[in-house]
């Protein structure tokens, strides 16, 4: 994916910060405090520009939401959306997937969402995959007992590899689709990668996986 640069994305990202949330190391163990209840807490890892995310918050707004997107161009366009709606129960931060143990402590996540996440498909690349071990160990550590992630991918190698991860990891696989858009699964919000892929008539696929 080419990033189109967006200078003022830093100075927009700083005068936000009831958004984007500066210094997120600091709500670690805290975050119900922030969000001003004990809702449970559901983040996106890539949540790009944030259609995904903010239309989860709407529709559940019992649930506290986390956008976590490490290019400040991008996340931009996530917070201009959140900005307009003005959402109580959704975040962002413009952090690194790798740090998260840094900002969540220990079973502070009930689910993650990895959403048309970059596949990574030359195998020197494979530990940057999401849902490579060394991620799946960080997720481990930040979700409840039985925490879930749920992926969603147009690709497929990267779909089998992290079926093929989660299982290595022992992770329980609890719901499966090779063709999204033609099963008969309800309430899917499409990603912006999601609406121009389908329209292009290539295949989603969707699982959930649960630790044990």
């Amino acid at each position: 994916m080419r990033l189109r640069n967006k200078p003022w994305a830093s100075e927009y990202i700083a005068e936000h910060p009831k958004y984007v949330i500066p210094n997120p190391q600091e709500q670690k163990g805290n975050w119900h405090k922030l969000f001003g209840n004990h809702h449970p807490i559901h983040i996106e890892v890539g949540t790009g520009k944030g259609q995904f995310i903010v239309e989860m918050a709407k529709r559940n707004p019992n649930i506290n939401y986390i956008g976590i997107e490490l290019y400040q161009s991008v996340i931009v366009s996530a917070l201009q959306k959140l900005e307009e709606e003005k959402l109580p129960n959704l975040k962002l931060l413009n952090v690194n997937a790798r740090d998260l143990t840094e900002i969540f402590a220990p079973s502070e996540v009930e689910r993650v969402y990895l959403n048309f996440s970059d596949p990574w498909p030359k195998k020197r690349h494979e530990k940057r995959r999401l849902t490579h071990k060394s991620f799946l160990t960080i997720f481990e550590n930040i979700l409840v007992e039985g925490g879930e992630i749920h992926l969603k991918t147009d690709n497929q190698g990267l779909f089998e590899y992290s079926l093929k991860s989660f299982s290595e990891y022992g992770l329980l696989l609890t719901f499966v689709s090779l063709d999204l858009h033609n099963s008969d699964f309800e309430g899917n919000i499409m990603t912006e990668y999601e609406e121009k892929f389908s329209r292009k008539g290539q295949r989603i696929y969707r699982c959930e996986v649960k630790f044990r």
